[in-house]
C-alpha cells in the first residue's frame, strides 16, 4: 500500500480496538459485568450530546468535547484502568498514562498525532470550558452507574461517602446542574445504604 497517511490511521484503529477489552471498575446497570473502557468513551459521548446545556459556560465546542471523552482513555491500552479509590496504584498514573499517550497517539501521522496528544492534555489539564464538562461527564457516569446498582462496586470496594464527594467534585467546574444533581444522589445513596456514612 502506497498510502503512508492512511496505512497509519488504519493501524490507529487497528490499536484502538484494545480499548473494548480494558475492564473498569463500573458494572453495567443491570450489575451482569464490568464496563469496558469503549462503552464508557461511547456513553460519555451520548452523555455529552444530551448535556451539553447544562455547561457552566455557554457556546462551548461540542465537537472539541466530544473529541476529547472519546479518546481519554485511549492511554488505557497501555497504563491499564486505575480504579479512583485506588490510592496505592494512583501513585505512578500520571507517568505511566503519559509514556501510554507518546505512545499511542504517535501512531497517528503527525497532525493528528499533535491534535489528539493536545486534547489528551486538554482534558488532564482541566482548565479550558470544554475540558472542564468533559472531566465533569467522566467523573458523572460513574457516579450515575454506583447509584443504579445500589452501590456495587462502592460495596466492594467499601467506599465512604467524604471519598466520593471529594471524588467527584469536579463535576461542579464544569456543570453546577449536574454536581446539584450528584450530590442528591450521594445523599439519597447513604439513605438508602448504598453509601456508607
Amino acid at each position: 500500500m502506497n498510502n503512508d497517511r492512511l496505512r497509519k490511521q488504519i493501524d490507529f484503529i487497528i490499536e484502538i480496538d484494545k480499548l473494548k477489552r480494558i475492564l473498569r471498575q463500573t458494572v453495567l446497570m443491570d450489575c451482569s459485568r464490568q464496563e469496558n473502557d469503549a462503552e464508557h468513551s461511547w456513553h460519555l459521548a451520548v452523555m455529552a450530546l444530551l448535556l451539553s446545556e447544562y455547561a457552566v459556560e455557554c457556546g462551548i465546542d461540542m465537537f472539541r468535547v466530544l473529541k476529547m471523552v472519546l479518546i481519554h482513555d485511549l492511554v488505557e491500552i497501555d497504563a491499564g484502568d486505575t480504579y479512583c479509590y485506588d490510592v496505592e496504584r494512583m501513585h505512578d498514573q500520571t507517568e505511566r498514562e503519559e509514556s501510554a499517550a507518546d505512545r499511542i497517539f504517535t501512531i497517528l501521522p503527525g497532525d493528528q498525532a499533535k491534535e489528539f496528544r493536545r486534547l489528551w492534555d486538554e482534558f488532564q489539564q482541566r482548565r479550558t470550558p470544554e475540558s472542564l464538562f468533559a472531566g465533569a461527564l467522566d467523573r458523572f457516569q460513574p457516579l450515575l452507574h454506583n447509584y443504579m446498582t445500589k452501590g456495587y462496586m462502592w460495596k466492594r470496594h467499601s467506599i465512604k461517602k467524604h471519598q466520593v464527594i471529594e471524588r467527584n467534585q469536579p463535576i461542579k467546574e464544569g456543570s453546577s446542574l449536574l454536581w446539584a444533581y450528584a450530590e442528591k444522589m450521594i445523599d439519597n445513596a447513604v439513605k438508602r445504604g448504598y453509601l456508607s456514612e
